[in-house]
C-alpha cells in the first residue's frame, strides 16, 4: 500500500473503531462482533506500524500501551481540584441543605446525587474533540501528567463525538478498579511473593503510576466521569450536561438521581448504603450537589471545598478485638502467610474469628503483639485484615512478633528471596500443604476439572496414604476409596461435616479422573502448578511449543521466543524441568494417558509442508498479518516472537523493519518473499 493510500485507510480505521468504541462503552449497544472490532484494530495496528508517522493522536492503538515512562511531568491544574467537605451524619445534610437555601433565600433548589466512588481522581482535558491530557488530583493544584496510561483505559474516550462539544473543556472523574479484576491481581502478587494491594483504590492508583503502559493495559482499568469544566456549556443544569456528555461519549454513570427534598436525598444515601455490596466496585459513599451552575456560581467556595456540594460517607466497617496468637500457614507455592487468631467479633455482618498479617513487612509496620487490641477491616468487604493497633490498651511487657524461621508444616528452614515479600519454604515435593495445594489446584475446575473430588477429598486421599503426587491420583482404584472417610469442623460453627466415599462417589471421582484424559494440552501445562504460568501464559506456551517434549527440550532463549515469555517465566519453567521430581511426575501422567501435545482436531492442518520450521513475520502482505500466520500454522510451521539463530525463515513483506533485516542478515537467517512463501505451500 502506498503512503497516499494507508493515510486515507487509517484515517478511516481511526474514526470506525472510535465510533464502535463509543457505542459499545458509552452507549451499551455495539453494532458489531467482538472478532470484527479485532480484525479492524488489528488491520490500523499493522499499517501504524509500516507508518508510524501517520498514527493519530486520537488513535485506538494506544490503548495497547507500550511506552515507557520514566518519570511523570507535574501539570498545574487550570482550576484546582478542591476536596468536598465530608460528613458521616444525616443531620449534617439537613445542616448543608439548610445553608444553601438561606444563601438561595426563596429560590427552588434541586440537588443531584451520584455515588462516591473509591477510586482516583483523574482530570481529562479535551481539545477539539480529542483527549489531550489526562492529570491526577496529587496535592489539586498540580497533579502527574499520566495520559499516556489512561489512553490505555476503553472507557475513556480518544475522540468524541455528537453535537455542542465545547472547543476546549475538562471533564474529571474517577479511575476505578473492579473487585474480580482486584482478586486477580492479588491472587497473582500472592502467587509470586509480592506484597498484596490493601484495596481497590490503591491498586488502581498503583497502576496508573507503572512506568510501562502496555502493563497498565493488561488491568482492567474503569473510568466514571460526572463533572465539566468549561468556558460555556451547552446546558444549564450539572445533570443536563452529564447526559449530553454520555452523547458525547463519556462513561457517565447510571446510578445518579435528581433529588427535589432532603428526604429524597436520605432515601438515596439509605438505599445505597444497603446495596453497595452488590456493586462490582467500591464506593464508599454518596455526592449530593446542587444542580443549577447559575446556583453553583453564586454558592461559590470556601478556601478547600464547594459550597454547592457535600460527601456523605459511610460509617468505616471496622472494629477493635484481641489478638490471640499468630499462626503460619504454608499454601501451595510454598508461601508462608501469618494469619492471626482473634476474640470473636462481628465484622459486616459475620463473626471474624480470623484475619491476615499478610507478611513479616506487614508485622513488623503495624508492631502488632499478641494480646494487642487489634483493629480489623475487611479488605473490599471480603478479606478481614488488621489495619492498626490500639497502643493504648497494649499490655506491658509484650514482645514483638517474630516471624517463623522454620515450615510450620515441615521443618524446613524458610528462605525469602531478594526483592519478594514473602517467605518461602522450599521444600516442595515433601511438605504436606504444598502437596495438597498442587493436587488441589490440579483437579481445578480450570485445570483437570475433577470436580467429584471437590469437598475435602483431596486431605482423605492424601491421610490415608493414597495421593502424594497428581499421577497418584491415575492408579486410585475403587476398592482404595470404598469407606473412608473424615469428620470436618465447619468454619465459624459448632457443627460438624463427615465426608464419606459411599459407593456412587467413588464412581463419580473415578469417572471424573477417566474424564480428565481428554483435556486439552493448554489445561494439562496450567493443571501442572509450574509458579507463573496462568491460564493464558500457559495457552501460549502449548501453541508455540505444541508439546511437553518440545517445551521441556528448550532452553532459556527459546522460552523468551514465545510470545509474553520474559526472564521470570523462563527461569520458572527451566526451574521445574530441572527438578527430577517433576519430569518424573510427567512422564507418569504421558503413561496414563493424558494430552501432553496439541491435538490435530484443534489446529486442523492443510499440509505438513512447514512441519518443524519458524517463521518471523515482518511487513505487509496482501492478506493481513494474522491471516498470514494462521497460513503458516495450517501448514505446520511455528510463528515466533523474535529472529534468533534457530529461526528458519523471515517472511518480508512491504516496508519490512530495517533492523529486523539487519538482524536476519548478520545471523544468516533466510529472508523470503510472499510469493516466496506461496510457493513453499503450494
Amino acid at each position: 500500500m502506498d503512503r497516499e493510500s494507508a493515510k486515507k485507510r487509517i484515517a478511516w480505521l481511526t474514526d470506525e473503531i472510535n465510533l464502535h468504541n463509543y457505542k459499545y462503552y458509552a452507549l451499551s449497544a455495539p453494532v458489531i462482533s467482538d472478532y470484527d472490532f479485532d480484525m479492524l484494530l488489528q488491520e490500523l495496528m499493522t499499517l501504524e506500524n509500516d507508518f508510524p508517522d501517520l498514527a493519530q493522536s486520537d488513535s485506538p492503538t494506544q490503548r495497547v500501551g507500550g511506552t515507557i515512562t520514566k518519570s511523570f511531568r507535574q501539570v498545574v491544574h487550570k482550576n484546582p481540584m478542591l476536596s468536598l467537605g465530608n460528613t458521616y451524619s444525616e443531620a449534617e445534610i439537613f445542616d448543608f441543605d439548610q445553608r444553601v437555601r438561606k444563601l438561595l433565600p426563596g429560590e427552588t433548589v434541586e440537588y443531584v446525587c451520584e455515588l462516591k466512588y473509591d477510586g482516583v481522581a483523574i482530570g481529562l482535558t479535551y481539545e477539539q474533540g480529542t483527549l489531550k491530557y489526562a492529570v491526577t488530583r496529587g496535592d489539586g493544584i498540580q497533579g502527574d501528567d499520566v495520559t499516556t496510561n489512561v489512553r490505555t483505559i476503553k472507557s475513556v474516550p480518544l475522540r468524541l463525538f455528537g453535537d455542542d462539544i465545547p472547543e476546549e473543556f475538562e471533564i474529571r472523574g474517577e479511575i476505578i478498579l473492579p473487585r474480580s479484576e482486584f482478586d486477580r491481581l492479588n491472587e497473582e502478587r500472592t502467587e509470586i511473593g509480592d506484597e498484596p494491594f490493601a484495596n481497590p483504590r490503591n491498586a488502581a492508583s498503583g497502576s496508573l503510576k507503572m512506568q510501562d503502559s502496555a502493563e497498565v493495559a493488561k488491568r482492567s482499568l474503569d473510568c466514571f466521569l460526572y463533572h465539566i469544566i468549561a468556558p460555556s456549556l451547552p446546558n444549564a443544569t450539572h445533570y443536563d450536561s452529564l447526559m449530553k456528555a454520555r452523547q458525547w461519549g463519556f462513561n457517565i454513570p447510571r446510578y445518579i438521581a435528581k433529588c427535589s427534598t432532603i428526604e429524597e436525598i436520605t432515601d438515596f444515601i439509605a438505599e445505597w448504603d444497603q446495596a453497595r455490596r452488590e456493586l462490582p466496585f467500591d464506593i464508599d459513599g454518596i455526592v449530593i450537589k446542587v444542580n443549577s451552575y447559575d446556583q453553583q456560581q453564586r454558592l461559590g467556595f470556601t478556601a478547600k471545598s464547594p459550597r454547592w456540594a457535600i460527601a456523605y460517607k459511610f460509617k468505616a466497617q471496622r472494629v477493635l478485638t484481641r489478638l490471640l496468637s499468630v499462626d503460619f500457614q504454608v499454601g501451595r507455592t510454598g508461601a508462608v502467610t501469618p494469619v492471626a487468631n482473634l476474640e470473636p467479633v462481628l465484622l459486616a455482618g459475620t463473626i471474624v474469628k480470623r484475619a491476615s498479617l499478610h507478611n513479616a513487612d506487614i508485622i513488623k509496620k503495624l508492631d502488632v503483639r499478641t494480646g494487642d487490641m487489634v483493629y480489623v477491616e475487611k479488605g473490599g468487604e471480603i478479606i478481614p485484615k488488621i489495619v492498626g493497633v490500639d497502643m493504648a490498651q497494649r499490655q506491658a511487657h509484650s514482645l514483638p512478633l517474630e516471624f517463623a524461621q522454620l515450615c510450620p508444616e515441615c521443618g524446613s528452614p524458610l528462605e525469602r528471596n531478594e526483592g519478594e515479600a514473602a517467605h518461602y519454604c522450599p521444600n516442595e515435593s515433601g511438605c504436606p500443604p504444598q502437596i495438597k495445594g498442587k493436587i488441589e489446584h490440579f483437579i481445578s475446575r480450570k485445570a483437570m476439572n475433577i470436580e467429584s473430588l471437590g469437598e475435602g477429598k483431596v486431605g482423605i486421599l492424601f491421610d490415608n496414604g493414597l495421593v502424594y503426587n497428581i499421577a497418584d491420583l491415575y492408579d486410585l482404584k475403587a476398592e482404595d476409596l470404598l469407606g473412608l472417610q473424615k469428620e470436618y469442623v465447619m468454619e465459624g460453627q459448632e457443627k460438624t461435616r463427615v465426608v464419606k466415599f459411599r459407593e456412587k462417589t467413588v464412581e463419580n471421582i473415578i469417572a471424573g479422573i477417566t474424564l480428565s484424559k481428554n483435556v486439552p494440552f493448554e489445561r494439562v501445562l496450567y493443571a501442572l502448578g509450574i509458579r507463573f504460568i496462568g491460564e493464558t501464559i500457559a495457552k501460549k506456551l502449548a501453541k508455540h511449543f505444541g508439546s511437553i517434549d518440545e517445551l521441556q527440550k528448550a532452553g532459556f532463549d527459546d522460552l523468551k521466543q514465545a510470545e509474553e515469555i520474559g526472564d521470570i517465566i523462563a527461569g520458572s519453567i527451566m526451574k521445574y524441568f530441572s527438578n527430577p521430581v517433576n519430569i518424573k511426575t510427567v512422564e507418569r501422567l504421558k503413561q496414563q494417558g493424558l494430552q501432553f501435545q496439541i491435538q490435530k482436531s484443534e489446529t486442523p492442518l492443510l499440509s505438513d509442508k512447514l512441519a518443524g520450521k519458524s517463521f518471523v513475520v515482518s511487513g505487509v502482505f496482501t492478506i493481513s498479518r494474522d491471516e498470514m500466520k494462521a497460513l503458516i500454522e495450517k501448514h505446520g510451521g511455528r510463528n515466533v516472537g523474535s529472529i534468533s539463530a534457530k529461526t528458519d525463515f523471515v517472511l518480508a513483506g512491504e516496508k519490512m523493519g530495517p533492523e529486523k533485516k539487519k538482524k536476519a542478515e548478520s545471523l544468516g537467517v533466510a529472508i523470503i518473499s510472499e510469493e516466496d512463501f506461496y510457493s513453499m505451500i503450494s
